[in-house]
């Protein structure tokens, strides 16, 4: 690192910081835009080092009238890994060109997380209703908390007609035949007992 040249001086701290709350994820390098060459690299990814080309291409046909800074935009490393580079044209005094900043950072670990999530978010095989459909409890789960998901309320937000609505579907499917179900429905739409009872007798009463 050419800690003589005033760029380098000027910019390490910068670059050093970005390096380290990157780390060990991100390259960041420093181009003099005068000799295309590198000034100084922190973390090196690709294997550069001070002096060996820069390789930026034409810097003339940047618009001058945007902010300098360019990106992201991916790169690619030999080994096939995926960079995110941003680079950032740093001018001098008189608004000319004097160094380009360059944060590279591996995506791989982001690409594994995602790939990661995205497995788990993946739709699961249907389930085997002959293993359940003796399980009246899981029937009740399952009607509680998909009208819960349905309406985007939850259990103990529920209206009156919202737990009739609710009730009806569970008796039509011969849960209250069950012995001790109630406890279990009252449970589940969080309200006692009591009022489970009541609003199954209006239930049952407004049925012709």
């Amino acid at each position: 690192m050419t800690q003589t040249d005033p760029r380098v001086r000027m910019w390490s701290p910068v670059c050093a910081a970005i390096a380290k709350l990157l780390a060990p994820h991100a390259e960041v390098v420093l181009h003099d835009t005068a000799t295309d060459r590198v000034l100084a690299v922190w973390n090196s990814l690709t294997r550069r080092g001070t002096g060996d080309p820069s390789m930026l291409g034409e810097l003339d046909r940047l618009d001058p009238a945007d902010d300098g800074v360019h990106g992201p935009y991916e790169k690619l490393l030999p080994d096939g890994r995926r960079l995110s580079s941003v680079s950032a044209v740093l001018r001098d005094d008189g608004g000319e060109p004097s160094a380009v900043l360059c944060v590279n950072l591996d995506r791989t670990p982001l690409d594994q997380a995602a790939a990661l999530l995205a497995a788990f978010a993946a739709p699961t095989a249907p389930r085997p209703e002959a293993l359940f459909e003796q399980d009246w409890t899981e029937r009740v789960h399952q009607v509680v908390g998909a009208y819960v998901r349905e309406h985007g309320r939850a259990a103990e937000r529920l209206t009156r007609d919202d737990r009739l609505a609710v009730l009806a579907e569970l008796d039509a499917a011969g849960v209250f035949a069950v012995r001790r179900a109630v406890p279990v429905v009252a449970a589940a739409l969080k309200t006692s007992r009591s009022t489970l009872y009541a609003l199954l007798a209006d239930l049952r009463r407004s049925r012709p």
